[in-house]
């Protein structure tokens, strides 16, 4: 273990007012469900060694100025194993979560379910989805702290359920335990740093980090603006002028110079935090989504693309970052900016049909307000996913199209000269997707005092 702490200095790494839940359960009965030899005296030992009478801590706390209900795992206690007393916590947790409107913050070091209540202690995991499931739709946000270890049902259900997962570095996650892992496993495959590189955790920190990127995440996730967002200013070329060619608009489109996705977040917001991957296995940075603060102190989201091909992963990042803000009524910026979604082999095998069909529906379906602003390039549907239906804005560097001049034209059977004229007839510039209705307007630069 990189991480010995119990789960009372876990609780202060966060926050300095914790009150505790009362709970007042019966004595053990006998050595359990399932009368496991020696029970009863292995549970009395280790609630003298920690001082704790079972493996977690339940309560509230104050965390980045915001109220918070707090669950931390002490793996002291029999590995923090989760058993019926366990669960039965971690139900009335939640539920007095819900009855005040709290977020949850879990901070989990367990090794799965208890072994010693058997098919008792596993069913406890359906309890902790369903309640996890009810804190969600009540618009609750929930987020996890994985400490070392975070494995079995811990992970697949308190650590991989939430929001947002962070990790402390170092730590061990994974479903497999390291006693049942295959015995030529690679440790380095069940660590918080390899599930950050395949899309599964959201950021690994340091014990020093946990308390301000903690309170940023829960400041950020409990305070929604109202309304659709206004369309940032255009921070690129202000010549609207209808008499700029298609193949010119493109070229504006893709100058290497022209900004990008990061410069017009940096502008928009004045502190952000990024969600990363897809839960699927796969990362995509040329797909950036997270959520920022507005200079009203008002939290928007944003899902916006950089100016890449965009692969099956990001497009499921931001089908993610659009149902997490819809569900706790935080509206949603999206940045159009790519050539179109990735073609190649690698991405059809990672389900890019799919991945695009995930991201229409959550855009489609979303009840929270999303804008939209195509920055640069808007490549075919590979644009059009992340596009807000009848609230899409458009910068004067920018083009909208079915499909690029030059792939038109080698469809078409012209030669690669005649992409020039394809681009007029497709009428992609910003003026014709106005006269087009596909847009509601172009923005300009930021006003000048």
């Amino acid at each position: 273990m990189t991480d010995p702490m119990t789960a009372r200095e876990a609780i202060a790494l966060v926050t300095d007012d914790f009150t505790e839940l009362p709970f007042t359960e019966a004595p053990l009965s006998g050595d359990g469900p399932i009368d496991w030899p020696g029970y009863a005296a292995a549970h009395g030992r280790a609630a003298t060694r920690t001082g704790e009478d079972e493996s977690v801590v339940c309560g509230t706390g104050t965390i980045g100025g915001v109220p918070t209900v707090v669950l931390s795992f002490e793996f002291g206690f029999l590995g923090g194993s989760i058993g019926e007393r366990t669960g039965a916590r971690a139900v009335a947790a939640h539920r007095l979560a819900r009855a005040r409107r709290l977020p949850v913050v879990v901070l989990p070091a367990t090794g799965g379910s208890r072994m010693h209540e058997g098919m008792r202690a596993l069913l406890q995991l359906q309890h902790l989805a369903r309640e996890s499931a009810l804190t969600r739709a009540a618009g609750l946000a929930q987020i996890a702290v994985l400490r070392d270890p975070t494995t079995g049902g811990g992970w697949a259900t308190l650590g991989a359920g939430s929001d947002v997962a962070l990790a402390l570095t170092g730590a061990q996650v994974g479903f497999a335990g390291s006693r049942v892992r295959p015995p030529d496993a690679d440790p380095a495959a069940y660590t918080a740093e390899a599930q950050l590189a395949h899309g599964h955790i959201d950021a690994v920190l340091t014990a020093g980090e946990l308390r301000a990127t903690l309170g940023r995440w829960l400041t950020l996730l409990t305070r929604p603006a109202e309304g659709p967002v206004p369309p940032p200013a255009a921070l690129g070329a202000t010549d609207t002028s209808p008499h700029l060619s298609g193949q010119e608009a493109v070229t504006r489109a893709r100058h290497p110079d022209r900004p990008r996705a990061p410069a017009y977040l940096d502008a928009f917001f004045s502190l952000r935090a990024e969600i990363s991957g897809d839960r699927c296995g796969g990362t995509d940075p040329g797909m950036t989504c997270g959520f920022g603060r507005r200079p009203d102190g008002r939290t928007v989201a944003y899902a916006a693309q950089c100016g890449t091909a965009t692969r099956p992963a990001g497009f499921r990042t931001a089908a993610r970052l659009i149902r997490l803000a819809d569900r706790l009524g935080i509206p949603v910026l999206t940045l159009v900016d790519t050539p179109g979604a990735a073609n190649d082999p690698e991405a059809e095998r990672d389900g890019a049909g799919p991945a695009i069909a995930a991201l229409f529906e959550a855009v489609a379906t979303a009840r929270t307000p999303l804008t939209s602003l195509l920055i640069g390039e808007g490549g075919s549907g590979g644009a059009l996913a992340l596009a807000a239906p009848d609230n899409t804005w458009a910068t004067p560097d920018s083009y909208f199209s079915v499909i690029a001049p030059e792939l038109a034209a080698a469809i078409l059977k012209r030669t690669p000269e005649e992409s020039a004229t394809t681009a007029d007839q497709l009428r992609l510039r910003p003026q014709d997707l106005l006269d087009l209705n596909v847009i509601r307007g172009i923005v300009r630069g930021p006003v000048r005092p």
